[in-house]
């Protein structure tokens, strides 16, 4: 997970009706995420040769007022996955921005130190994300950006004046601070020209949670416009 401080104004277009922007001391975030999806069933469901892939995407964060209190979710500018199949299921289920190109990762573990990155093909290139840590992941400290940029368990979704809703439920995860960090990729090409500056700065933050089960809900219709 690379975490960037961004302008808000540039966020502030796609934040879906109903929803408003996410500050953290402050700031307003970007983040870059890979990571892999294993045993995976749809609705119940898990499809031969379907069920263990890749995802990289782009991510902001928002909240929203219920009648509990406030819910911190998600929203996602791009999402990449290595099947057409996925893509158009999770566009189908979730109405999320998804397309397909083909991935890979590469995972090295040893006692001391880690590294992952997660690649995908793009015109013809190989772009990625890449983050080095030592040592062993340690709880999410109270109060730190770790905690803001995982402790987000709703995604919301904007189309044609229409927010959905959904719940993500996974526990408390342990991380890796990243000591070395990279986004190799044509950010204007993959994002808009508008993420330029701001993926292209040295990020905020990095590191590599240790993952666990996640339930993902199905999505409910809030409000229109």
């Amino acid at each position: 997970m690379l975490n960037f401080a961004t302008d808000p104004a540039l966020l502030q277009p796609l934040v879906p009706p109903g929803t408003e922007l996410d500050f953290f001391e402050g700031s307003t975030y970007l983040s870059v995420v890979g990571f892999r999806f294993l045993q995976t069933r749809v609705l119940g469901i898990g499809f031969p040769f379907h069920r263990d892939f890749d995802e990289v995407n782009l991510r902001f964060y928002v909240r929203r007022k219920s009648g509990v209190g406030w819910r911190r979710g998600v929203v996602f500018v791009r999402e990449m996955v290595p099947r057409q199949a996925i893509a158009f299921i999770a566009r189908t289920v979730y109405g999320e921005p998804y397309i397909a190109r083909p991935m890979r990762h590469s995972l090295q573990l040893s006692e001391s130190r880690i590294c992952v990155s997660y690649s995908w093909k793009r015109a013809g290139r190989w772009e990625s994300l890449e983050i080095k840590a030592a040592g062993q992941p340690q709880p999410i400290a109270a109060g730190s950006e770790e905690e803001f940029i995982t402790e987000h368990y709703w995604g919301y979704t904007g189309r044609r004046g229409v927010t959905s809703e959904f719940a993500v439920e996974h526990p408390r995860w342990n991380v890796w601070k990243g000591e070395e960090s990279r986004l190799d990729a044509d950010v204007a090409a993959l994002y808009g020209g508008q993420f330029v500056e701001s993926l292209s700065a040295p990020p905020s933050s990095a590191f590599i949670a240790e993952g666990s089960s996640i339930l993902v809900r199905q999505r409910s219709l809030l409000l229109s416009s």
